[in-house]
């Protein structure tokens, strides 16, 4: 595949248009607060969009649409954006109170002062290393789409939007990534809506084509009550495993708190944190759409491509299908969602390094350039993960992102020990956390290494089992470490 030279020209603008309007919204960022938090005084709807956008990546806008053009696929997807929903709900009455006690700029701080420093750290390097290790192959699957459009070499596509994101950020700070990411929110899903608007416009019957279609093929079917869990998509996964997922993700993960700290006060970031679940589920909903539309589309053309994968369905249309000009705006679309993700990362990232690790050594312009050079060290780290991960083949990089995902539900029973209890000390806490991953390591691995696993989980389930065994384990040390204490001779 290639693209128009009007098309490439389109995208290259879009990035120097987005690079540039970062410099110049966070060029007065001068102080920790300013670069970090973006003063503490955005606006609830900003934030809002922020969320949205740092959660929505290109593996989402691509592989989503995947989900109803497969064979059987349908919008039972949306069960987790539900369950999304919910945890939202959970964390703007019961986590975000946490975080407006006290000025501060981490998650982890909170952790600090219930178990102590060693935790505090310990939580931070898990965010700091399955978020960078994460991000590096999100980074990854995104070049691999500029690779095929524009004929570029993967090392080239993954350097080329590193360094576009690196720029902004840097340069910008928490100021620059938050109004970017807004910016970004609005062009990939005018993106996604314009790739509709095309498909209905070329089918012959129009609207009523693609949905008797879609109905034939029960496409919209959004309900799957089966209490199977091995099915990712079923009613119980979505709303539990969804909520305990966006609980871990969104509760304690430092790129999404960070963005609650940047508003005024816990009000603002509530209505962001519970607006954000609503206009993911009808994100989603048009990208499942546009996933059904371009099934029937595909099933009425004779000479229809053979996919080789489902995810690879909405990039062959837009290079395709779509005219000169809609193409350029389309990919622009796709660059969008992977560059407010990557932002993100690496703002929160540097964030994490010198409040949870370096703060009490550095004065506030000290902790201001650290926050910068930190930026570009952790930019430079992720692309070097991507170029890595491209001499590895896409089901290792799978798992590899599956154990990234595994630090929701870890540091979500993490919290749970330190605010639901004040029994467990941090040796007890930090034991659970221990065990909690094995937990989970040998729930995704056991089976390939001839263990006798009882059952194979979906990956909702996940972080429900990681916070599960976390508290649990947590709390049984803590009972033996007071019985060993009690029979222990004077």
């Amino acid at each position: 595949m290639s693209i128009h030279p009007v098309d490439a020209l389109i995208v290259f603008v879009y990035g120097v248009m987005v690079t540039w309007l970062g410099i110049r919204i966070g060029r007065g960022s001068k102080t920790s607060s300013d670069y970090l938090l973006g003063g503490r005084s955005l606006p609830w709807y900003a934030v809002l969009g922020s969320i949205v956008a740092t959660e929505t990546s290109t593996a989402t806008f691509l592989s989503v649409p995947g989900l109803t053009f497969a064979d059987g696929g349908n919008f039972c997807y949306l069960q987790l954006a539900i369950g999304y929903i919910i945890g939202r709900l959970l964390i703007a009455r019961f986590m975000l109170p946490m975080y407006f006690r006290g000025e501060l700029f981490t998650a982890y701080e909170v952790l600090h002062k219930r178990f102590g420093g060693a935790t505090r750290r310990t939580a931070s390097l898990i965010f700091l290393v399955t978020r960078n290790l994460g991000d590096g192959l999100r980074l990854f699957l995104t070049a691999i789409v500029l690779n095929k459009v524009a004929g570029f070499n993967l090392p080239t596509c993954i350097i080329i939007i590193g360094i576009a994101t690196i720029a902004y950020t840097f340069a910008g700070g928490m100021k620059a990534v938050v109004w970017n990411d807004c910016i970004q929110l609005v062009v990939y899903v005018c993106g996604g809506a314009i790739a509709l608007w095309l498909i209905i416009s070329r089918m012959p019957g129009g609207w009523s084509e693609i949905t008797s279609f879609m109905t034939q093929h029960d496409k919209f079917q959004m309900f799957d009550f089966r209490m199977d869990f091995s099915r990712t998509y079923t009613f119980a996964a979505g709303l539990v495993g969804g909520a305990m997922l966006t609980l871990g993700t969104h509760g304690t993960d430092q790129m999404m708190v960070q963005r609650y700290l940047c508003t005024s006060g816990q009000r603002e970031a509530g209505r962001a944190v519970i607006m954000s679940g609503v206009i993911v589920f009808l994100q989603f909903s048009l990208f499942l759409m546009l996933g059904g539309s371009l099934a029937c589309y595909y099933s009425a053309r004779p000479d229809s491509p053979a996919f080789s994968s489902n995810d690879e369905v909405l990039a062959t249309f837009i290079v395709r299908e779509m005219p000169i000009g809609l193409v350029g705006v389309t990919l622009a679309a796709v660059f969008s969602a992977a560059m407010s993700t990557l932002s993100s990362s690496l703002n929160s990232s540097a964030g994490a390094v010198v409040n949870d690790f370096l703060a009490t050594s550095l004065t506030d312009a000290q902790q201001v350039r650290a926050s910068r050079g930190l930026t570009i060290g952790f930019g430079v780290l992720q692309m070097a993960i991507a170029i890595v991960a491209s001499h590895y083949s896409r089901s290792v990089i799978n798992d590899v992102l599956a154990i990234a995902g595994f630090s929701a539900g870890l540091l979500l029973g993490l919290f749970i020990l330190g605010t639901a209890t004040k029994r467990v000390g941090q040796t007890c806490a930090m034991a659970g956390l221990l065990s909690g991953t094995l937990a989970l390591l040998i729930l995704k691995f056991g089976r390939s290494m001839h263990l006798d696993v009882p059952v194979e989980l979906a990956w909702p389930w996940y972080p429900v089992v990681g916070a599960f065994v976390t508290v649990l384990a947590g709390l049984i040390f803590e009972q033996i470490r007071r019985l060993f204490l009690q029979n222990k001779p004077a």
